[in-house]
């Protein structure tokens, strides 16, 4: 069953799994590694070689001496490509090639308050694909930072937030990449978007001046300086890239 070539459908699946599964549950003991395998018409062991390959290209990874098959195929590399260098597109192509395999409607992802009855045409289009992909980026933030805030480590998901570090409006071409994105409890992700605290290329928490203002509150050392100048916590992959830090240090931080 191994022996057939991979088709580039089997592969964006397989990436679209590895984007949202957690560096260490990327094994043929995975549930949802299983179900895919099932989908496609694979092995659990063949699904779980291919998400290493994956792996064996993320530049954090390499660094820790990650290492795929010794012969990672042209088409690996290429899917990998596609992805990192349109987001936003391949994510709701790789979403809506998993609805067809689970026959299911691409919809499905959806919150069931969005009415789409009077939308048609490209109108309809962008918005789903919007919510799609939306839906992908909060999966894979949260899942590679195991559903903990990378600075307080709050863990319950109605309140963690898939952040962007470059904002969504600001970058169209980055905005769905996962090295743009940080989980943050609700109270963390609002201080970050509006400059009170922000994270160097060292990944060390910093404390705006105006936010030291309020240093004589009880708030201000439970919430804040007990975390300033620590390490947040890192995620399993996608490690946040340092251009885009350096930009929310230069463009949002209030210093």
């Amino acid at each position: 069953m191994e022996k057939r070539n991979w088709t580039r459908e089997e592969l964006i699946l397989a990436f679209n799994l590895y984007c949202k599964l957690p560096f260490g549950k990327l094994h043929r003991r995975n549930p949802r590694v299983i179900e895919l395998a099932y989908l496609i018409g694979r092995t659990p062991d063949a699904v779980a070689l291919k998400l290493t390959n994956f792996a064996s290209f993320d530049p954090f990874l390499k660094n820790r001496g990650i290492r795929g098959m010794r012969n990672v195929s042209k088409s690996d590399r290429e899917i990998w490509d596609e992805f990192t260098n349109n987001w936003d597109d391949l994510i709701f192509e790789s979403e809506k090639i998993l609805a067809k395999y689970q026959n299911q409607e691409i919809e499905r992802v959806l919150e069931t308050d969005i009415d789409l009855t009077s939308l048609t045409g490209e109108e309809r289009i962008r918005r789903v694909k919007t919510r799609v992909n939306q839906n992908f980026f909060r999966q894979v933030i949260l899942n590679n930072y195991l559903t903990r805030c990378s600075i307080c480590n709050l863990n319950i998901p109605d309140l963690l937030i898939a952040g962007h570090i470059i904002p969504w409006s600001v970058n169209l071409k980055e905005r769905m990449n996962p090295e743009n994105g940080i989980c943050l409890c609700a109270l963390h992700d609002k201080a970050f978007e509006v400059g009170l605290i922000g994270i160097d290329t060292t990944y060390k928490i910093l404390l705006s001046n105006e936010l030291r203002e309020y240093r004589n509150e009880g708030f201000y050392k439970t919430y804040f300086d007990s975390f300033r100048d620590k390490q947040i916590n890192l995620p399993g992959k996608f490690l946040p890239r340092f251009d885009f830090l350096e930009y929310h240090l230069s463009i949002k931080f209030k210093k």
